[in-house]
């Protein structure tokens, strides 16, 4: 009897096949980028600027904290971080001139004149223990809280928000009530 033999499969077309699967996945398959706060960094200081260090009125600073649960206090008091926007709008535009919130200093603004900017300053502390999410939901009342103020001054003096102004409308806005925010280094706050 004969023996018959078995049909061998080429496998030289498998590994073309399988290089052509190989490129098409990377061709179409989509990378996240993480993505991180947008901050604008100021300019860097001239090298002959001269150097002052300018003592900032207790008045004028609202310390923001959060601590390692997460909880958030304004000053020495416990507040939700729904309700920080609103404690930071009152802060900084100051609406009954108490005096115990931040002075104002008029200021001579180019393409708008003379204008009280406040000197308010918001300092934000946080643990080492802190969760993303709750320091990312806090910057995020923060600037909310800016903008707020922001498109206010934008509606009384052009009659519509900030993000529709022009550029030299902004800057105008950005220097009447310009974003002071300083982040201070976390703290590990268990070792004390």
């Amino acid at each position: 009897m004969a023996s018959k033999k078995t049909p061998e499969i080429n496998g030289g077309s498998m590994a073309d096949i399988a290089f052509l699967m190989l490129v098409f996945f990377l061709m179409v398959t989509t990378m996240d980028q993480e993505k991180g706060l947008p901050r604008r960094l100021p300019p860097m200081p001239d090298e002959n600027m001269k150097i002052e260090n300018e003592k900032v009125n207790r008045r004028n600073i609202i310390i923001v904290r959060i601590n390692v649960n997460d909880r958030v206090f304004a000053g020495d008091e416990p507040v939700d971080v729904s309700q920080l926007k609103d404690k930071i709008v009152e802060f900084l535009t100051n609406p009954l001139d108490d005096p115990n919130l931040p002075e104002r200093s008029v200021k001579e603004i180019e393409g708008f004149g003379p204008y009280a900017v406040s000197k308010g300053v918001i300092s934000l502390q946080n643990d080492r223990g802190t969760t993303y999410s709750a320091y990312i939901a806090v910057q995020n009342e923060l600037i909310k809280a800016i903008n707020q103020i922001r498109d206010e001054f934008s509606k009384n003096t052009y009659g519509k928000v900030y993000a529709e102004l022009d550029d030299a409308q902004q800057k105008i806005v950005r220097n009447c009530i310009p974003q002071q925010i300083s982040e201070a280094e976390p703290k590990d706050t268990k070792k004390q």
